[in-house]
């Protein structure tokens, strides 16, 4: 193949979906001059399934985007047509935002965005080499012999990597709806000497909305209330008008309309080889392994507003088509639906994560960074929160600065990476709040008292951002200062009314204001009402994290002390190159997951899996006598 020198930059991403996209602006924001280029203009940030954004663990990983500067949570907040708050029944820790997308909206947006950022150049075109010089990757190959130079390379290549599509008998190769798929970069890889494995994802079938019988389902509303995924959305821009989704229910009929059909069914007749998401099943593996069921929850919801299309969520299926159109007719609601589109499974290449640095770096190729589904995870706010950490560690390799890593203490993006890195992934990872120790601290709420400093010093959040920030903090020290100074007594105005009324025990003796807030049935906004003092005009943020910081005092100190134990683990350095051979009385199986993973500190090592305590000690104590020996390259 002829190829010509068509351009130098700093940073190079490669696939421009969700994680491509927050690595680009990311980079270029940092100030590197950056090229993103995608197979297909027309599927930036698309969302091939489910059209929505956030949820338990997610949402917070993209207020976490947000808080550092990313661009996921603006684009959502301009882009949702319904916006929930879930989990309001349970503790700060599980709550989480979920906004319904008009998938096309959303997409054009984040296109608009990236073709305006400056330092950014977006290219359609497909990569189909790395260009590799003195062991370092120094950037990219196009089919037509385009050849782009850089100081490091992100690829986010996602599902389209030597991606299948299979429904029911029919299989043949292709990413996503039907687009082209990237079958020469996976090959590439494997010839640089990178692990693949290959994992499975799905969608469910699209119906029209004019065939759905809307009156046998029940109504899902957004929040008339106004939330956002991003700190700097207004209040006032919060849509008037939010579209409904739709509940209804599978039944026995559906149940043994799939179990008649699982000799056709590519799951379980061996078409399909990748290995699926245990928490995002199909509709046949549920109907398999949760036999005992009467039935499963089946979501409708629509596409957008300029769509009829209707995404059928939870009946996500590989099934063969003339099954999945009697499958649905066997569901209230859907008995006269329409299909637009037919479910489908997706086999794609996934780089094995082991390989990669904290930082998101391939160790045994120094300059080429991976992020999103091709690391393992499933869904778009992993793969966003991945690309912004990719895009700024490529833009800090270029700029000759150190990595920039999250802990697991200061945000579920720290979490998600660690463990991938640390514990690896055997099937498409998904983020779930029982993955992190420190959720109460992880919370939604406060992802920009944890992160914004450090979005501010990378230069990714504006002077503006930074100072509303400021001005919030200083808010919320100044409120939980004065409500440790006001004294409540049982003569004080309206309290002893206040307390009947929402079942309270009488005061005795005086009280502060802070300590009577910890009683689970005082609400600060209530309690300002009878306070001598009232600050009625504070901002619901900040009265948010005023009445949180108050009420889990407690438990937040207690969270905090065990992340200083942690931390003096996080903070001793291992070597790199060092030789586990050369440490003596390691256990074997210590060696060789130390040897795969090449952790970079103790506190990681100390989280693989197969290294004991009694090995972190051995390894302590190695490191600390200083005579270390390497592994001579």
């Amino acid at each position: 193949m002829h190829t010509y020198e068509a351009g130098n930059y700093d940073v190079i991403v490669v696939g421009a979906g969700h994680a491509g996209s927050e690595a680009a602006l990311a980079s270029a924001r940092i100030g590197c001059r950056t090229l993103l280029i995608t197979m297909n203009l027309e599927m930036i940030a698309y969302m091939p399934c489910n059209p929505s954004i956030g949820g338990p663990a997610k949402g917070v990983v993209v207020r976490e985007i947000d808080a550092l500067g990313g661009e996921m949570g603006r684009n959502i907040d301009r882009s949702y047509i319904q916006m929930r708050l879930l989990n309001t029944g349970k503790g700060p820790a599980v709550q989480a935002l979920r906004a319904q997308a008009d998938k096309h909206y959303y997409s054009n947006s984040m296109k608009n965005t990236l073709e305006a950022e400056k330092m950014l150049d977006l290219k359609q075109a497909m990569v189909e080499q790395l260009l590799i010089e003195e062991g370092q990757c120094q950037g990219v190959i196009t089919n037509s012999g385009a050849t782009y130079r850089a100081k490091s390379v992100v690829l986010t290549a996602g599902t389209y990597s030597r991606g299948r599509i299979i429904i029911g008998e029919l299989d043949y190769s292709s990413g996503p709806n039907n687009t082209l798929p990237s079958v020469k970069l996976s090959e590439h890889l494997l010839e640089l000497g990178v692990e693949l494995a290959r994992f499975k994802t799905g969608t469910p079938p699209r119906v029209h909305e004019s065939s759905v019988d809307f009156e046998e389902t029940e109504e899902q509303p957004g929040d008339l209330n106004p939330n956002h995924f991003s700190f700097s959305t207004s209040d006032e821009s919060y849509i008037t008008d939010p579209i409904s989704c739709w509940l209804t229910h599978t039944n026995s009929l559906t149940h043994e309309i799939i179990e008649n059909n699982l000799h056709r069914a590519p799951m379980f007749s061996g078409i399909v080889e990748g290995v699926g998401a245990r928490y995002c099943p199909s509709i046949e593996d549920k109907i398999v392994r949760f036999s005992d069921k009467p039935r499963h929850q089946v979501f409708i919801e629509p596409e957008g507003r300029n769509t009829k299309e209707m995404y059928i969520q939870g009946l996500s299926t590989s099934l063969p088509e003339d099954v999945q159109i009697e499958m649905l007719h066997s569901v209230k609601g859907l008995e006269r639906a329409e299909l637009m589109r037919p479910g489908y499974a997706i086999e794609y290449d996934v780089v094995v994560p082991h390989q990669l640095t904290l930082s998101l770096e391939v160790r045994q190729i120094p300059g080429l960074f991976t992020a999103g589904q091709m690391n393992g995870t499933s869904g778009y706010e992993e793969a966003a929160g991945q690309g912004i950490i990719a895009g700024i560690n490529a833009a800090h390799k270029a700029l000759g600065r150190e990595a920039f890593v999250l802990q697991r203490s200061e945000a579920y993006i720290g979490v998600m990476i660690d463990d991938l890195v640390t514990k690896g992934t055997t099937e498409p990872y998904r983020l779930l709040t029982s993955r992190a120790e420190y959720r109460l601290l992880l919370r939604h709420d406060n992802a920009d008292l944890r992160l914004t400093e450090k979005g501010y010093q990378l230069g990714l959040v504006s002077e503006e951002a930074y100072q509303k920030y400021r001005t919030k903090q200083n808010m919320i020290d100044k409120e939980l200062d004065r409500l440790t100074k006001i004294r409540l007594t049982p003569k004080t105005s309206g309290l002893a009314e206040y307390f009947s009324k929402v079942g309270s025990t009488p005061l005795k003796d005086g009280i502060l204001a802070s300590e009577l807030l910890k009683r689970p049935e005082i609400k600060y906004k209530d309690l300002q009402q009878v306070l001598p003092e009232s600050n009625l005009s504070i901002d619901r943020q900040v009265a948010e994290q005023v009445e949180i910081q108050i009420k889990y005092a407690g438990y937040i100190k207690k969270a905090l002390q065990k992340v200083d134990k942690v931390k003096a683990m996080e903070e001793k350095k291992i070597p790199e190159n060092i030789d586990y051979d050369a440490v003596d009385s390691l256990a074997t199986e210590a060696r060789e997951r130390l040897k795969l993973i090449q952790p970079s500190n103790i506190g990681q090592a100390s989280r693989i899996s197969g290294v004991n305590p009694a090995d972190i000690a051995i390894l302590s104590v190695y490191i600390q006598q200083g005579k270390i020996v390497r592994i001579q390259e």
